[in-house]
C-alpha cells in the first residue's frame, strides 16, 4: 500500500514540475513577443517620422547650405541657421558663377557630394 502511495505521490511531483515548466516556458514566450512587439512598434514610428515645414514642405535631414560668412564658406545644415562646419576656403579665390551660388546659399544634397566638393575647392 505504501508503494501506490508513493508511486502517486511521485507522478503528482513529477506532473506539477511540468505544469510550473510549461507555465514558465508560455510566459516566457509571451514576454518574447511582448518585446518584439515594442521593436517593431518603435521601427514603425521611427520609419513614420518625417520633418514637414510650416508651410507644407517636406525637408530632408541630410541636405547642406554653403554660404558666405567673412569672406570664407560656411557648411551650414538644412535649417540654414546651424553652422555644419568651417572652412578655409576663400570665396574670392573660387569662380565668379560659384561665388554667386555661395552668397545665395548653395544646396547641396548628400555629405559625400558636400566633401566631394570641399575637396576640389581646399587647397
Amino acid at each position: 500500500m505504501k508503494n501506490k502511495y508513493g508511486i502517486g505521490f511521485l507522478l503528482f511531483l513529477i506532473l506539477v514540475v511540468f505544469g510550473i515548466t510549461c507555465a514558465y516556458q508560455l510566459s516566457l514566450n509571451k514576454g518574447k513577443r511582448e518585446i518584439q512587439a515594442e521593436i517593431n512598434a518603435k521601427e514603425q514610428r521611427e520609419m513614420n517620422d518625417t520633418s514637414v515645414a510650416a508651410d507644407g514642405q517636406a525637408l530632408k535631414d541630410d541636405c547642406y547650405y554653403l554660404k558666405e560668412l567673412n569672406g570664407y564658406v560656411v557648411v551650414y545644415l538644412s535649417d540654414k541657421k546651424t553652422v555644419y562646419e568651417y572652412t578655409d576656403i576663400s570665396l574670392e579665390y573660387l569662380p565668379e558663377n560659384l561665388q554667386k551660388e555661395i552668397q545665395n546659399g548653395k544646396y547641396i544634397e548628400t555629405s559625400e557630394s558636400l566633401y566631394g566638393f570641399l575637396e576640389n575647392y581646399s587647397s
